[in-house]
């Protein structure tokens, strides 16, 4: 339920005619949404497509079509494929309007930890680093809190970092937060959450500007 409220509203960041890198986990989910409402966007994958669609049926599944995470998808009329250089010149030269990350971690200035948990196998960093430097927006979207109901919006990411003061918008189940000259503030409530909500799951420390 969590992860729906989550999605739903960081839809509401895109807009028809944006360039957008979805990330692994939550962010993914967001496209069918986007096909859903039927916005004119295009999902860029570091690995060589612009033009993602919505995930596939059954009878659309094409083991050779996937994104940076290894899933199936499918790919909209016009859609581009090329190699990995050529899909990173289009993030690092700024070509990509909105970024829309997974985290592990947030702290209250903005840094961004996503791509590992040490002593945990991971296979790389993947396009996470490039991303948030270069694209012009980087919305986060993530859980709340752990599965030890520990906070992940933390005063410090104790993970390791992915970017520092790279955040400008994050998006949990319990409301929405922007990171601006170096504060975290609380811009919006989720339904049916109220601030002690929002405090009492907490670490960072935020002004309420709703």
């Amino acid at each position: 339920m969590s992860k729906e409220i989550i999605v739903k509203r960081a839809t509401k960041e895109v807009k028809s005619g944006m360039y957008i890198n979805l990330g692994i986990g939550i962010p993914t989910l967001i496209a069918n949404e986007i096909d859903k409402l039927g916005l004119n966007v295009f999902l860029h994958s570091e690995n060589g497509l612009l033009g993602i669609g919505a995930y596939p049926s059954k009878d659309e599944v094409d083991p050779d079509l996937i994104n940076a995470g290894k899933e199936t998808v499918t790919a909209i009329r016009g859609a581009s494929f090329f190699d990995s250089a050529e899909s990173f010149a289009m993030i690092r030269g700024g070509h990509i309007d909105l970024a829309i990350l997974g985290g592990m971690e947030v702290s209250q200035y903005g840094d961004l930890a996503n791509y590992m948990i040490p002593k945990k196998l991971v296979k790389g960093m993947g396009g996470a680093m490039d991303l948030v430097n270069g694209a012009k927006k980087i919305v986060v979207v993530m859980e709340h809190v752990n599965k030890k109901g520990e906070s992940k919006v933390k005063k410090n990411c104790g993970l390791p970092l992915t970017g520092k003061n790279v955040v400008n918008r994050l998006i949990t189940e319990l409301g929405v937060f922007d990171f601006k000259n170096g504060e975290m503030q609380l811009i919006e409530l989720q339904p049916n959450v109220t601030i002690d909500d929002v405090k009492s799951n907490t670490e960072a420390e935020f002004r309420i500007c709703l």
